[in-house]
């Protein structure tokens, strides 16, 4: 199954260049099948991977550290 994660990130410039490096090694090690990723100008972001049921998707998004360390306003899960 392939799903999209989208999030807005809360203004925090101060926190978030900390966390930007867990966060994409955190993504980047689970060696995710069609994994894709990035940042947008404004530090949302849009990652595209694959996970076999949406409880596993929703488990990988849940310890993002972005999501983990409150620097996430919004985010979406979508199959």
């Amino acid at each position: 199954m392939r799903f999209l994660y989208f999030y807005l990130m809360k203004e925090a410039p101060h926190r978030v260049p900390a966390v930007s490096p867990r966060h994409a090694a955190y993504w980047r090690g689970l060696a995710l099948p069609a994994y894709l990723g990035g940042p947008f100008a404004d530090r949302s972001g849009l990652i595209t991977f694959e996970a076999h049921s949406h409880a596993q998707a929703e488990r990988l998004v849940a310890n993002d550290p972005f999501l983990q360390d409150g620097l996430i306003e919004r985010h979406w899960l979508r199959e």
